[in-house]
């Protein structure tokens, strides 16, 4: 007999991939679980499924960095409760990330895909469920988004939560209007400019010593409530505000920017941090 749940719960994180530099991504993530019936005439109870998973799920995987430990671009330090990374791009370009431990999550694979992650997470979680349970199918998928979106990473250090991890991110739509009317030529062009995008603070920008690698990469660093945290990354795929990057103040730049464009029209704008949720502003 076997029980699922579908949609069981969603996971924003970002992923270190060897082309696309560091992603953010957003899955939905669904269970079945295979096994003999209990005294209850159960498989196992709905709602022990629900909160084991889910708090699992959000441990290891949610709002982490996660971080394909087979692969070759991969070069680890671990260091007093810290993951240092150097992830080397096929394109030459050097991506370095230090955070404290729980703030990345290793996998073991060479690259990080719904299936490989499924499968490192299904023996991860096997002494989670009683002998019973004979098998675990997890599965990873996104939302169907019907119009354009974007791949945003970044950090906020002023969040009490995991909010904090300063790489962190989501697979978002965009949507936009201007004077009442949707606009798709402008969603395209955002949903273009933020493809597998790092979203960064300016005030969080540091220096480092190395006058050469400062030239082609910007290099991010704050202290937070769990520990330090560190990125340098090419500014290729950096984006710079001038304010923290929560989803209020990402749909305020948006609507400030097309409106800096188009003076005459009215802007509203609905970004979206991950699923079903995010902030409309107006300009």
């Amino acid at each position: 007999m076997r029980l699922f749940v579908d949609n069981l719960t969603n996971v924003d994180f970002s992923y270190l991939d060897a082309q696309r530099g560091l992603v953010g991504e957003t899955w939905l993530a669904s269970i079945e679980l295979d096994g003999a019936l209990d005294e209850q005439g159960m498989v196992c109870d709905f709602g022990i499924v629900k909160k084991k998973l889910r708090h699992w799920l959000d441990t290891v995987l949610d709002h982490c960095l996660l971080v394909p430990e087979k692969s070759s671009a991969l070069q680890l330090q671990t260091k007093d409760g810290q993951q240092g990374i150097n992830w080397h791009l096929t394109t030459g370009e050097l991506l370095k990330c230090a955070s404290p431990n729980e703030a990345i999550t290793l996998i073991a694979t060479e690259q990080i895909t719904p299936t490989s992650v499924a499968n490192w997470c299904i023996e991860q979680l096997r002494s989670e469920f009683p002998d019973s349970i004979e098998s675990l199918k997890l599965t990873f998928t996104n939302e169907n988004i019907d119009g354009p979106f974007y791949h945003y990473s970044h950090g906020l250090k002023k969040h009490a939560g995991n909010c904090q991890r300063i790489a962190h991110g989501h697979r978002s739509r965009i949507d936009i209007w201007r004077n009442g009317s949707l606009s798709l030529c402008d969603m395209d062009a955002w949903a273009l400019k933020w493809q597998d995008i790092y979203i960064g603070t300016k005030e969080d920008l540091s220096h480092t010593s190395d006058s050469a690698f400062d030239t082609d990469n910007y290099a991010f660093t704050y202290h937070s409530q769990q520990g330090h945290f560190s990125l340098s990354l090419p500014k290729t795929r950096c984006y710079l505000m001038a304010t923290d990057t929560t989803v209020e103040f990402i749909a305020q730049h948006i609507a400030l920017t097309l409106k800096q464009q188009y003076p005459d029209d009215t802007i509203t704008v609905k970004a979206y941090e991950g699923i079903g949720k995010g902030a409309i502003a107006q300009a």
